[in-house]
């Protein structure tokens, strides 16, 4: 029986180059996983083992290492910084326990680190923070806390003090214990020698110091109280109310160092071991039934509990299809069966795998706490609960953003379709914002994503990875349709040939729903002039036809029918003819209720060097964009601003040109609005153009 209190279960998470994938290959060194360190800038590192990982320096998937400090289990998983991949960030939170935040020293709280840290708030993930990057220019440790507190709204808790800046960053001093922890210049992260504190930093290490014991004895009344009469409580009081503080997100302990030169992560993977919760000490997963809702039950870590675990990404590789799972309660066992209750189907668990980056580890058995690798699963997708087949539960599962862009794709040749056919059906499975549909009329393949650059990944994936060579067409926006006025309409289906025949009549009212709630129905019938059993047939013709607008076939959003009256006919009268009813009703009234076109408008979150503000905000006015706020920091100015996506093509191309290199953007679907009428009109005559070419 495994001790879980010795488990953490982690996830490092930040802002693109923020030094990551850094961080976690120094852990693995210092863990004593990995003997040649691996550098993100020369395309070696453990985690990022995809070719357009290594080439692009940015890391896609998340990638699970096991590794062991201190006589405790960590597995720790690498995230994705980029904008595009951020449903990574959050199906990684997920299934983790505590986190650490890496901030870069110079570049500070930056774009997807909001969003990040907003993913991990919701998720109730306890965190620790790591200011890296301090051996660079600019870069200062208390600007960073400072910016944690204004920009994120969190209590960032000093836990160490910086010796030096910049070229002359050489150690941390830990406030607890009042010693220097001092690296020489070899970049060995075991050359190191623990000293007194530099007499220049006394001061500070004791006002700092102050108020960290400050802070945490206010989780303990005793504690407290023998503070307040003068006397400093033990080291493991102290300690005790820091991991209380911390698991309960009241503040985050704090530190700073260098991955990239070796300091200071130790005390980070110390703190990991000390102050974030292991399995048994976070909320139990609330169980769901069959449309989502709470059950009241929930699933307890315990390994003498029936199974319950959650697929939590799905990975193809050179030896299959990997399911990621994390185990909540109960066992799994090689050879044994478990329920996937999504598909109400049993699989055999094949082979159980422990990951260690690509390296991966046989193991017979797992049990709760565990994050595993299932070889062989066929039919498990994202967000699915295993379970013991004779206990079966749902675990609450993942919501996914809907995708924004789409492009047409096309073999070079007929050898290439089938391959084709294979490499997006498994890309499809392992990334649950990578969608696929074909369009009928045209045959056409339209991949669908969360951005440029997420297509551009799966479009050289497909190219190198599965050896398919495709023909890219233009990106397209997911456009949207939606209606402005009220419109009150009667419709009649009648059909008479012979035999029985069909009849359904519907009194209704369309109105314009609130924006993002999607479409909505009601029944206002009294006295039985439609029949209940008929209710559904009419709420069913109308939500099927909402998938293909009326001005250019896109999906209409936010749209409320009320279904006031109507008559049926006693022998002539069906669900079928109701459901009819309900499709010629709404080609018939749409039109009448003054549609409209809406498109994905971009929360977009720019940062550029001072001297190219002014270009910057011109450009993105241009764009049609609404500027919502300016800030400077020190290395520059962060501009946010919502802009249509139809006008962010290529934008990343234009920002580089504008600022020398420096600038650097993301952005996220922030709403839908209305599209300004000369933008409508080219997007809806293209559209039918493009269908009549078809």
């Amino acid at each position: 029986m495994k001790d879980l209190t010795r488990y953490r279960n982690i996830g490092i998470f930040a802002h693109v180059d923020a030094g990551k994938t850094t961080t976690t290959e120094r852990i693995l060194s210092l863990t004593g996983k990995i003997h040649k360190i691996g550098e993100v800038h020369d395309g070696e590192a453990t985690t990022d083992f995809m070719e357009q990982e290594a080439e692009r320096g940015i890391t896609i998937q998340s990638a699970a290492v096991s590794c062991e400090w201190n006589e405790h289990r960590l597995n720790i998983i690498d995230t994705p910084g980029h904008v595009d991949f951020t449903v990574e960030v959050y199906r990684s939170l997920k299934v983790l326990d505590g986190g650490v935040g890496v901030f870069c020293g110079s570049g500070g709280v930056e774009p997807q680190s909001e969003t990040n840290w907003r993913y991990a708030n919701d998720s109730r993930v306890a965190r620790v923070i790591f200011v890296n990057k301090l051996d660079r220019l600019g870069a200062d440790f208390y600007r960073v806390t400072k910016q944690v507190q204004d920009v994120l709204g969190a209590h960032p808790l000093i836990m160490v003090l910086p010796i030096g800046t910049e070229d002359d960053f050489t150690g941390v001093v830990d406030l607890l214990t009042r010693k220097a922890w001092v690296w020489d210049g070899s970049g060995d992260p075991l050359k190191y020698t623990i000293q007194d504190v530099p007499a220049d930093m006394v001061d500070d290490v004791e006002e700092y110091r102050e108020k960290l014991i400050e802070t945490a004895v206010e989780l303990d009344d005793d504690a407290m109280e023998m503070y307040l009469e003068g006397e400093e409580p033990s080291m493991e009081v102290i300690k005790a109310c820091i991991r209380k503080g911390t698991k309960k997100l009241q503040f985050f302990p704090t530190y700073c160092g260098s991955a990239f030169k070796n300091k200071g992560v130790q005390l980070v993977l110390d703190a990991v071991v000390d102050y974030l919760p292991n399995p048994v000490e976070v909320d139990p997963q609330p169980l769901v039934d069959a449309e989502g809702n709470e059950t009241g039950e929930l699933a307890y870590v315990d390994a003498d509990k029936p199974l319950r675990a959650l697929a939590f990404k799905i990975m193809d590789d050179r030896y299959g299809a990997l399911t990621f799972i994390r185990i909540y309660s109960g066992r799994i066992e090689k050879g044994t069966n478990i329920l996937n209750t999504f598909t109400g189907k049993t699989e055999r668990v094949g082979r159980i795998v422990e990951m260690s980056a690509e390296d991966r580890i046989e193991l017979d058995s797992a049990q709760a706490g565990d994050i595993v690798a299932i070889l062989g699963m066929k039919n498990v997708q994202t967000g699915h609960t295993l379970c013991d087949p004779k206990f079966p539960a749902t675990l609450e599962p993942m919501v996914f953003p809907e995708p924004v862009i789409s492009i047409a794709v096309a073999p070079k040749d007929k050898a290439g379709a089938e391959k084709m056919g294979i490499a997006i059906g498994k890309m499809v499975a392992e990334d649950p914002t990578f969608q696929v549909e074909t369009d009928e009329d045209s045959g056409e393949t339209i991949l669908k994503g969360m951005g440029e650059l997420h297509l551009d990944i799966k479009i050289d994936i497909m190219k190198r990875t599965h050896g398919v060579d495709v023909v890219v067409g233009k990106p397209q926006v997911a456009y949207r349709e939606t209606i402005t006025e009220k419109c009150e309409d009667s419709y009649t289906h009648k059909k008479q040939s012979g035999g029985s025949g069909q009849f359904g009549k519907i009194d209704f009212l369309i109105e314009p729903n609130e924006p993002g709630e999607g479409f909505a129905f009601e029944c206002k019938v009294t006295g039985g002039n439609v029949p209940r059993e008929f209710w559904p047939a009419v709420e069913k013709g109308f939500r099927t036809s909402m998938d293909k607008g009326v001005l250019a076939g896109f999906p209409c959003l936010d749209v409320k029918v009320t279904l006031l009256d109507g008559a049926f006919h006693a022998v002539d009268s069906s669900a079928l003819a109701f459901e009819i009813a309900a499709k010629g009703a709404y080609r018939q009234s749409i039109p009448k209720a003054g549609p409209q076109l809406i498109e994905p408008i971009m929360a977009v979150d720019v940062f550029t060097p001072d001297d190219h503000v002014g270009d910057v905000i011109g450009d993105l006015n241009r764009r049609r964009g609404m500027i919502k706020s300016q800030e400077s920091g020190v290395t520059g100015v962060r501009i946010k601003a919502e802009v249509p996506l139809s006008e962010m093509f290529g934008y990343i191309g234009d920002l580089r040109t504008m600022t020398s290199g420096r600038g650097q953007f993301s952005m996220e679907f922030g709403h839908y609005a209305p599209c300004p009428n000369n933008v409508a009109e080219v997007v809806i005559k293209e559209t039918k153009e493009r269908e009549a070419a078809k």
